[in-house]
């Protein structure tokens, strides 16, 4: 909980908040780091990147708990970004490699810039970016883009409660786990619970001060793997 103060009537209030509201939208702008750069997703330019860097997951296991795909041709995912990602809600990035290769996708979604809070979501990481220092940055970029830019509070992650990948990475990345809400929607037929996390402005410098220094090319070895995790580093 974030504390509170008390008024002149005994009762507990929230504590003050500063700094000018609405919080600015975020720009659809490039984010560079070190070992890939997170994009505003091009359908012309990425979609058959996308589509190939998709298919290297060859029984499909990474659109399980997606609300959409598999796409049995590149014609059929083709006219799903056109219709699905080029609206500013959800503000869909593709991540792409140093050579510029499409290798993954993520977006803004439920920007609230009167609430100062935004989430993270639609994150489709292809195997050529799963367990990478790309994977990793590229959610470094965007918290940074969301609380160093824009002067966020509240930076958010939800996922399907039974999806186990996706909780894990929300917990190593340093999001707390909120709760789950029971029946919250549905998708492919199915229901979903769904599993809230949550990273604030407050905790957000000692998380960044992780990321920095896990991305640092100190941390890996010869062959490229990391002498110490993430997980132990955000959580302190």
């Amino acid at each position: 909980m974030a504390g509170h103060n008390t008024n002149d009537l005994g009762q507990p209030i929230g504590k003050p908040v500063s700094g000018a509201f609405p919080r600015p939208t975020p720009p659809y702008t490039p984010m560079e780091g070190q070992y890939c750069s997170v994009v505003p997703l091009d359908v012309n330019r990425h979609s058959p990147g996308l589509f190939r860097a998709f298919a290297n997951d060859a029984d499909g296991r990474n659109w399980t708990y997606l609300p959409y795909g598999p796409f049995a041709s590149e014609h059929d995912f083709n006219e799903w970004t056109r219709a699905s990602c080029s609206d500013a809600d959800p503000m869909f990035h593709t991540v792409l490699d140093r050579s510029d290769m499409p290798v993954g996708m993520a977006s803004f979604l439920r920007i609230a810039p009167a609430a100062g809070a935004i989430e993270v979501g639609h994150i489709h990481f292809s195997p050529l970016l799963q367990r990478k220092p790309q994977s990793t940055e590229t959610m470094y970029l965007m918290m940074r883009r969301v609380f160093d830019e824009l002067g966020y509070r509240r930076y958010e992650w939800k996922c399907d409660a039974l999806n186990a990948p996706s909780r894990s990475a929300a917990e190593r990345l340093g999001f707390t786990f909120e709760g789950v809400f029971r029946q919250a929607t549905h998708y492919k037929g199915r229901n979903r619970d769904t599993a809230w996390y949550s990273i604030l402005d407050s905790e957000w410098p000692r998380i960044r001060d992780a990321f920095e220094s896990w991305l640092s090319p100190d941390n890996f070895d010869e062959a490229g793997q990391q002498r110490k995790p993430l997980m132990a580093r955000a959580q302190g």
